[in-house]
Parts: structure tokens; C-alpha cells; sequence
């Protein structure tokens, strides 16, 4: 035990700037490496299992090479089962099928207003105080989302199914707020983040399989290498590293400030998506794009990232 304790305290401190800027980095480019997945054959409910299933099993390997127990009090198996089931399960199997029935510009804008979600959930369950000035910031910042993503939402009453699309779309952002909070109580009671996550992440993979086997879709899998490729980094940076990080700078920092991360995401997706998918922006979204990060200066200040 003193050894592990003696280890922890000789590694430095990641810096605030690592902690944000990290998973806002990584998460911008999953919007892109999701497309090799959705290109396949194999149904979301696998693809988001086998992403998961294979996360945990890394958190786990890395908790134990950390000297972390992975033995948890009871108690603390139940909040983890149901994290598992809202975040890693129900949060990502509503976004992926938010995206059959509205732009995906759409539920951009609708994950940036986690920002305001969680500064409430931060408010009332760990009695965390929000300044004006940064929900007027990070109002302008949910502005300047909309502004980027406008013609994808203008167009989408002309949808067969938006209203469907939009639901779920919300239920994936209330979800997202849910499982922070529940993440964020279980580290407050002292419990270490790794096995925290690794043991929900394992939970939404086997929920997820289970619904899987129990509706008839089987397990599937797909061998070719953009799927493995795309399966991977999913599994690594987008789930692992992520959100070590991004739970790190929630329990640093509130989980207000750090949701102002879905604010800057879709601007850093969108330079993703100019040089590889070959998209250009409109003046419009130029101009959302300047309002995002002014807002992201303004919230943050004198807070240093």
C-alpha cells in the first residue's frame, strides 16, 4: 500500500491545459473515425459494445498496473451498473441513431447544451456555483454552434422522423448528464477513477449485448481494416483517454467548465472534416466558429488551459 501511495505522489500533476484540450482534441476527431464504423455491416448496437467491452478490459489492465484495487464496495457496483446503462450504452446508442433521422450538425448543437446541464447537475448535487458570466458565455458559445450547423438545422423539419431524431438526440445529452454525475459521486466518496470507469464501461458493453442477443441482432463483427482501425481508436483514445481525462478535469473543476469542451469540439471537427472530407465553410459558420472560441476565452478566464 505505501508503495502504491509513494508511486502516485511522485507522478507530476497533468496540467489543466491537458485536461481540456485532451478529450475536446480527441472527441473532435471521432466524429470523423465514426464513419468507418457506420460504413460497415455491423449493427450499432455491436460496434458501440465492442468499443466499450475492449475499453474496459484496457482501464482494467491500466488500474492494475497502476496498483489500483479493482475490488469495489457493493455499493458502489450499483451506481456503476447504472452508468454503464445511461452513458456507455444508452448515451451512445441514442446518438447513433439521433444521426438516421436528423443532421448530425444537429445533435452537435444539442451536446453543447450539456454545458448547462451540468452546471445545474453541479449545482444541486455538489453544491458547485456557476457565475453569470459564464453562462452568458457559454450561451454565446451554444450561439455560435447553432450558427455553424445552420443549414443542417434549417433543413431539418423536410425530415421524415426528425421529431424522433430530436427526442432521442436529448435523451442522449440528459443521459450524458446523468453519467457524469454518477461518475462524479463515486469519486467523491474516494473510490479511484480508472476501476470507476473500467468497471462502467464494462457494465454499458455487456447491457449492450445482452439487448443484442435478446432482439435477435446476434453478434457481428467486421474483419476489414477500417473497421478495426476505426475500432481501435474508439477503444483508446475516444473512451480511455478521453474520459480519464475529461472526469480529471470534471472532478478538478466542476462538470460545467468542463462540458465547455462540446462547445469547442464541433469547431475542431469541422477543420477535421475540411481536410479530409473536403468541406468549406459558409461566412456564417466562419462566424460561429469566431463565437465559439471567444466564448470558450470568456468562460475560462482567469482559469488558464
Amino acid at each position: 500500500m505505501s508503495a502504491t501511495v509513494t508511486a502516485t505522489a511522485a507522478r507530476p500533476p497533468v496540467s489543466d491545459r491537458l485536461l481540456f484540450w485532451g478529450p475536446a482534441l480527441i472527441w473532435a476527431s471521432t466524429w470523423h473515425v465514426i464513419l468507418y464504423q457506420l460504413d460497415s455491416t455491423v449493427p450499432v448496437l455491436n460496434s458501440v459494445a465492442w468499443r466499450f467491452a475492449l475499453a474496459a478490459v484496457m482501464l482494467l489492465a491500466i488500474a492494475r498496473w497502476r496498483g489500483e484495487s479493482l475490488s469495489l464496495p457493493g455499493s458502489a457496483h450499483g451506481l456503476m451498473l447504472a452508468t454503464g446503462i445511461v452513458q456507455y450504452s444508452g448515451n451512445y446508442w441514442s446518438v447513433y441513431e439521433a444521426e438516421r433521422h436528423i443532421p448530425s450538425g444537429l445533435v452537435a448543437v444539442l451536446f453543447s447544451l450539456m454545458v448547462f446541464g451540468n452546471a445545474l447537475s453541479g449545482r444541486v448535487f455538489f453544491g458547485q456555483a456557476v457565475t453569470r458570466r459564464f453562462l452568458l458565455a457559454a450561451s454565446g458559445g451554444v450561439a455560435g454552434v447553432v450558427l455553424i450547423f445552420w443549414p443542417e438545422i434549417a433543413s431539418t423539419g423536410a425530415k421524415p422522423g426528425a421529431a424522433l431524431g430530436l427526442g432521442l438526440g436529448l435523451l442522449a445529452v440528459l443521459t450524458a448528464c446523468i453519467g457524469n454525475v454518477l461518475t462524479l459521486t463515486l469519486t467523491r466518496r474516494g473510490l479511484p477513477l480508472v476501476p470507476i470507469l473500467a468497471w462502467s464501461m464494462g457494465y454499458g458493453a455487456a447491457f449492450l449485448t445482452l439487448i443484442s442477443l435478446a432482439s435477435g441482432t446476434g453478434l457481428h463483427f467486421d474483419w476489414r481494416l477500417p473497421y478495426v482501425a476505426s475500432l481501435l481508436y474508439l477503444a483508446v483514445f475516444g473512451s480511455v483517454v478521453a474520459f480519464v481525462l475529461y472526469f480529471k478535469l470534471a472532478q478538478r473543476q466542476g462538470p460545467a467548465r468542463a462540458a465547455l469542451t462540446g462547445v469547442v469540439i464541433p469547431v475542431i471537427a469541422l477543420a477535421i472534416s475540411a481536410l479530409l472530407e473536403g468541406w468549406r465553410p459558409t461566412p456564417l459558420a466562419l462566424v460561429g466558429m469566431s463565437l465559439c472560441l471567444l466564448s470558450l476565452f470568456v468562460a475560462t478566464r482567469p482559469q488558464r488551459f
